[in-house]
């Protein structure tokens, strides 16, 4: 297993890998959109890597984007922490009652896409990196078209979730799916950041096998008070905290470390590393900010006040937090 898996594997808890979720929907309008969707072009579907998009599937496993990064419909990644946030693509429109769907969903939406596995496709057994309740990161299924021999095998444990059901999955577990009938699967797959209120669509039976310190809340975007150069510093990185892949406090060890900065940037600020623009921040208050299109797993806080300087940079898995300080260099406002 490789060193992400394992920090994947640590914080697999007592909860069971799958869950029906409340409500259940309308099969009828879930296909009654499908049907205008299935018009356009899907793509295959493409994994996302801390530098961005990157590998295509090598298989029938193909994505319409409802919500993607810039809204952009080209866009068939779950997309990450980067310079810009997730928006809807044009696509939503034309499928009102999935547009219902995603905005009875008490939590902020991250990326949303129809994956549809092809008659014969087969992924391999994998796992999805930071993508569980310790990292504010949930994914959710509906499924809208499947078949018998339409399974996912999570955790050893075989599924055929039907039509109109919905679904949390803990998909940082190790999983397969598989398509042996003659149709396609189609499932909207939603990724979403974690709030008190969307545990509400949960069974309670569920919710108390969960343990609570290893939930990560994300927390609300806060305005920033007064003026963004103020924040404006210079500092030096370690080269493993930028990439959301690495093990767990991997970022605290010794490590070559790069130049970094935050800068305004229009209305907001950017944090680039190695003289390049890499992430816009989102403040969450006191000063502290996480990535744009990301959680709270990964922030920086900007404490300039006093006579040292200093950047803070954490981790959070749950309610266990890493952190290293580093000093900074305070930028003049600009004239």
């Amino acid at each position: 297993m490789t060193a992400p898996y394992k920090l994947c594997e640590a914080h697999v808890g007592s909860h069971p890998s799958a869950v029906p979720l409340l409500p259940e929907f309308d099969v009828a309008k879930l296909l009654e959109d499908l049907k205008v969707l299935d018009r356009h072009q899907w793509s295959l579907q493409t994994t996302f890597e801390t530098t961005g998009p990157a590998e295509e599937a090598d298989f029938d496993w193909r994505a319409l984007p409802l919500r993607s990064p810039t809204g952009s419909e080209l866009r068939t990644d779950p997309g990450g922490a980067g310079l810009v946030d997730f928006a809807d693509t044009k696509w939503v429109a034309e499928a009102p009652y999935l547009a219902e769907i995603l905005a009875s969903i008490p939590a902020p939406l991250r990326c949303v896409r129809l994956l549809a596995l092809g008659p014969g496709a087969r992924s391999e057994l994998h796992f999805d990196t930071k993508i569980g309740f310790p990292w504010a990161n949930l994914r959710l299924h509906v499924p809208l078209v499947t078949n018998a021999g339409a399974t996912l095998l999570m955790d050893g444990d075989l599924h055929v979730w039907q039509p109109g059901s919905f679904w949390f999955g803990d998909f940082c577990r190790m999983h397969q799916v598989e398509n042996t009938g003659t149709r396609k699967r189609v499932h909207m797959v939603i990724d979403t950041t974690v709030t008190p209120e969307l545990l509400s669509l949960f069974p309670q039976e569920f919710l108390d096998s969960l343990d609570a310190d290893d939930v990560l809340f994300n927390r609300p975007a806060v305005p920033v008070e007064g003026d963004l150069e103020r924040f404006g510093c210079e500092f030096d990185i370690p080269l493993s905290f930028p990439d959301f892949e690495e093990a767990e406090g991997e970022f605290t060890k010794p490590q070559q470390h790069v130049p970094a900065s935050i800068a305004t940037d229009g209305d907001r600020l950017v944090l680039s590393v190695d003289g390049k623009p890499t992430f816009g921040l989102v403040h969450v208050g006191d000063g502290e900010f996480r990535f744009t299109g990301w959680t709270d797993e990964r922030t920086v806080q900007v404490l300039l006040d006093g006579d040292r300087p200093t950047v803070v940079l954490r981790t959070r898995q749950g309610t266990r937090e890493q952190r290293l300080d580093v000093r900074a260099v305070v930028r003049a406002p600009a004239a």
